[in-house]
């Protein structure tokens, strides 16, 4: 079996290592990086719960190859500890209610973060539309969308205050 060694940014943090061409991303930040806040649902980039960030962008680990990310940057949930827009959205995701069993939370919570930074004037129905990759189970998406609603008015309010102030 062939390996490739490759360097790259985790959360940070560079990191070299060989691995299998046939490693999914997912499986190297897991069983590799031990970065378990990655979670594998349907392992087709279908659910989203392996969503995490590639060079910026949402991207899902369990369709992408460990050995095509040489020199790119990687962020897992992890990554977004010190994040002011991921620590508005766990506290709103906290206060809505959106969690249940925590199984697709972070994938959505990186879906989520997208959103509030490239879409600040997003409506429910916006919302809805750019999580429709993200699949839950439990909890029928309604404190999610209030959730992310919440961050969305509440960056607008202090946009506004900001405003007023100068």
């Amino acid at each position: 079996m062939t390996t490739k060694k490759i360097q790259l940014q985790i959360n940070g943090a560079s990191v070299t290592a060989e691995v299998l061409g046939r490693t999914h991303l997912a499986d190297f930040l897991r069983e590799d990086q031990f970065l378990t806040g990655t979670n594998l649902g349907c392992e087709h980039g279908v659910c989203g719960s392996c969503t995490i960030e590639i060079d910026g962008a949402p991207s899902r680990s369990c369709i992408a190859f460990a050995a095509t990310c040489e020199g790119m940057t990687i962020r897992t949930i992890e990554g977004f500890r010190d994040d002011e827009v991921m620590s508005a959205l766990r506290e709103a995701f906290s206060a809505e209610h959106a969690l249940q069993c925590g199984y697709c939370t972070p994938g959505m919570l990186i879906t989520s973060r997208d959103i509030v930074l490239r879409l600040p004037d997003a409506d429910e129905a916006r919302i809805r539309k750019e999580l429709s990759g993200n699949l839950c189970r439990c909890t029928g998406y309604a404190g999610i969308v209030r959730a992310i609603e919440s961050v969305l008015a509440s960056r607008r309010l202090s946009k506004v205050g900001a405003s007023h102030a100068n």
